[in-house]
């Protein structure tokens, strides 16, 4: 075991307050949000129960990892919250001048679409 590694294990978690492992050295049973994520799951209200340390750009880096067997399967939207979102969305690609729904989000440095911008300051 490498010195670096050896810095970042502790199983028991006396030197870090939690089971700590090096990067890529967690158990099996154990997942980050993202690999909970990737799977369908949450991590459901369970404390962090480890986490993985590693040396990374401006000093030591950390990930918290989650126990598999009391991860909850990801909630699903209601359509009713799906058609809020997609509202929401909309009212952002509408530009408050002409009306017209823009494919892209209007600057809210502008507060309108770029078109009305252009056609209010011909100098741009």
């Amino acid at each position: 075991m490498s010195r670096i590694r050896a810095t970042y294990w502790d199983p028991a978690g006396t030197r870090y307050g939690l089971p700590t492992f090096w990067w890529q050295g967690a158990p099996a049973g154990y997942a980050t949000r993202r690999q909970l994520r990737a799977r369908g799951l949450r991590p459901g209200g369970q404390p962090i129960a480890a986490q993985i340390l590693w040396r990374g750009v401006g000093g030591t880096r950390a990930a918290y990892l989650y126990r598999l067997d009391l991860a909850r399967p990801k909630r699903t939207a209601s359509p009713a919250q799906l058609a809020a979102v997609r509202a929401a969305l909309r009212a952002r690609r509408t530009c408050p001048t002409c009306g017209e729904v823009r494919p892209y989000y209007i600057p809210r440095s502008f507060g309108e679409c770029l078109d009305c911008r252009d056609d209010r300051n011909p100098a741009h």
